[in-house]
């Protein structure tokens, strides 16, 4: 009976300590449940924060370029072309030839009025030929022959009329004559001092008025004729050519643009409720990223409402309003390689 007692009692000892290792067992994998349960909620909540957390707002703009387009004065035809799209020029290099023949004939038409006006002032200047002043002489000379003729016969005359011998008709015939030769050698007179003068002032002045009309006209055309190679107005690069060779312009018709590299700056259309820090002055960081991400500081030289309202968006909870966008200029501080017109350009 003792053997079988302390057998009994062994035995109730093993299923208790058997139970106390299970309940140990349960105890700690409900630990480890609940330390796992609250990491993973740990987890969970941090990612939630990381996630739920506003991104910085990006402002996406672009690069822009000065551009210069070269057009042409006179309408013509294209005759050639000096340069290609992309190649680099400098300030007052030809670029190409325009063929104008209403040009030429123009300065044709102008060089002769002006040889024509030439000719009249010379011949107003100079006066009178030797032959002509000495055929006005020569006049003047017979009318005073004349003159002294008609004097004469006057003189007989008047002494007859004054005995009564001859009446007074003939009397009256012989003295209109005598003044009749007396007018004729004043007239051949004048003439002859008219010849001797030259021409009058003015016509000298109105002949020197068109040579000088005529002059202007003759530069007026050649500026055209120089007109007709176009040259560049800057350093640049050629962005685009827009008429082929041998294909006719009209007057003031582009027909290349120049693409000023050293003038460039950054165009932005910003909300206006963004606009509290890139007020006007403001210098900030614009990254480029075809450049590798790099960030240029630039400063906000110019601020324009545009014409059109940007997207509706609510601005407050208790009242909603539409959101104007802004047009923004910003120029960079220092000189950036590598750029080019159309890049993308962001602001954080």
């Amino acid at each position: 009976m003792t053997n079988d007692n302390q057998n009994e009692n062994f035995n109730e000892d093993q299923e208790v300590k058997s139970e106390r290792n299970v309940m140990d067992s349960n105890t700690k994998s409900l630990m480890f449940g609940l330390l796992v349960l609250v990491g993973i909620i740990v987890i969970v909540g941090l990612l939630g924060i990381f996630a739920l957390r506003p991104e910085p707002e990006l402002i996406m703009g672009e690069v822009a370029v000065a551009e210069y387009r070269v057009a042409n004065k006179v309408p013509g035809r294209i005759d050639t072309l000096y340069v290609q799209e992309g190649d680099r020029v400098r300030a007052g290099d030809t670029l190409a030839h325009i063929n104008s023949p209403e040009v030429d004939a123009k300065m044709e038409q102008a060089r002769a009025a002006r040889t024509a006006a030439t000719a009249q002032s010379n011949k107003a200047e100079s006066g009178a030929r030797r032959q002509q002043i000495a055929a006005a002489y020569e006049m003047w000379q017979k009318a005073l022959v004349g003159v002294d003729i008609a004097k004469k016969s006057y003189d007989r005359v008047k002494q007859l009329y004054d005995k009564k011998v001859v009446s007074a008709q003939k009397f009256d015939e012989v003295e209109a004559q005598y003044k009749a030769a007396v007018a004729t050698a004043n007239a051949a007179k004048t003439q002859y001092d008219l010849a001797l003068e030259g021409a009058q002032g003015e016509d000298k002045l109105a002949a020197r008025a068109l040579v000088a009309q005529a002059s202007g006209a003759v530069q007026e055309v050649q500026s055209y004729i120089d007109a007709r190679y176009l040259i560049a107005p800057c350093d640049g690069e050629v962005a685009e050519i827009y008429p082929k060779v041998t294909e006719l312009v009209g007057t003031g018709s582009p027909v290349m643009s120049i693409l000023d590299m050293r003038d460039m700056w950054f165009t932005f259309s910003v909300r206006e409720d963004m606009l509290n820090e890139l007020a006007v002055g403001t210098e900030v960081e614009v990254a480029i990223p075809a450049l590798g991400g790099q960030t240029y500081k630039a400063r906000v030289t110019y601020m324009r409402a545009m014409a059109s309202y940007a997207t509706w968006r609510a601005t407050k909870i208790n009242g909603q309003y539409d959101v104007k966008s802004f047009d923004l200029k910003l120029v960079p501080l220092e000189p950036i390689e590598g750029v080019r017109a159309g890049m993308t350009a962001i602001i954080r």
